[in-house]
């Protein structure tokens, strides 16, 4: 399956019944669906990140709980997607919440792309923009169980360990200077830092696969090397997965993530590089 998609390519795909949702999402922005209505590509259906691919939970299961198989696939259903269907997520904010969509869905079994560039890359080609709300027919797609390649917060400790665990926040979360959203400053020790806004560039796009490759090399992540990736709440650290993909690395994801770890009494805590 192919791991991502481009603006000139996405109206066949639309032509040819693709359907387009719209993860339009930013931590602490609530207008996600305001600007959808405002305009968006043709045919796409509104996706909340919140409500539709996480769940509510406790403090320690993080601030964004990964969702089960059968709430997931109710809220596909609701998308009007079928069984076959080719699905291409987007947002505006470098692939980082189209990402999350792109994990639950490939993990289900549906052939998922991510629209590089999302929307700012749709309205530079000049593609057509649709206002308003779409509701389409529900569909009937029957999905794989999504939690094949998560890990719990043990397999992500014995993973920093025994392989690579990427944190892909911003380097001064890691090093704990800052901590803007949990209660504990720092990084989950053992881990190597790799923050996922490097794979990107200043028009959210993806870098070219062999700069990729030697920036992934750099933390010692090739061909055979069992890697995970976490980050804060489980939504930045599908797009670090998204972009391995796309070089040909398998990794898993602890979705858990920062805000899981500094809310479990008794998990120790590493600053600094």
């Amino acid at each position: 399956m192919s791991n991502l998609t481009h603006a000139a390519a996405l109206s066949e795909l639309i032509d040819a019944g693709a359907r387009i949702l719209d993860v339009r999402w930013k931590l602490g922005r609530t207008d996600g669906r305001d600007a959808y209505l405002a305009g968006h590509i043709p045919g796409a259906v509104y996706v909340d990140i919140e409500t539709e691919l996480s769940r509510h939970g406790r403090p320690d299961e993080g601030r964004h709980p990964f969702p089960s198989t059968g709430q997931v696939q109710e809220a596909v259903r609701r998308w009007g997607v079928n069984a076959g269907d080719v699905v291409v997520a987007y947002d505006d904010a470098g692939g980082v919440p189209a990402a999350r969509a792109w994990w639950i869905l490939r993990q289900g079994g549906v052939d998922v792309r991510v629209l590089d560039g999302g929307w700012q890359a749709w309205q530079t080609s000049g593609g057509a923009v649709e206002t308003g709300d779409v509701v389409p027919e529900p569909g009937d797609v029957v999905l794989s169980d999504i939690s094949g390649d998560s890990l719990t917060i043990d397999e992500a400790a014995a993973l920093a360990a025994s392989g690579i665990l990427l944190d892909v926040r911003a380097p001064e979360r890691f090093r704990g200077e800052v901590e803007p959203m949990d209660p504990i400053a720092g990084h989950i020790p053992g881990a190597v830092n790799l923050p996922t806004t490097v794979h990107v560039d200043e028009r959210g796009m993806l870098r070219e696969p062999d700069a990729l490759r030697r920036t992934f090399a750099e933390r010692g992540i090739t061909d055979g090397v069992a890697v995970g990736a976490y980050c804060g709440s489980g939504i930045t650290a599908a797009h670090t997965a998204l972009v391995l993909a796309e070089i040909g690395i398998d990794a898993k994801l602890f979705h858990g993530s920062w805000s899981q770890w500094s809310n479990t009494p008794g998990r120790p805590v590493a600053t600094g590089d």
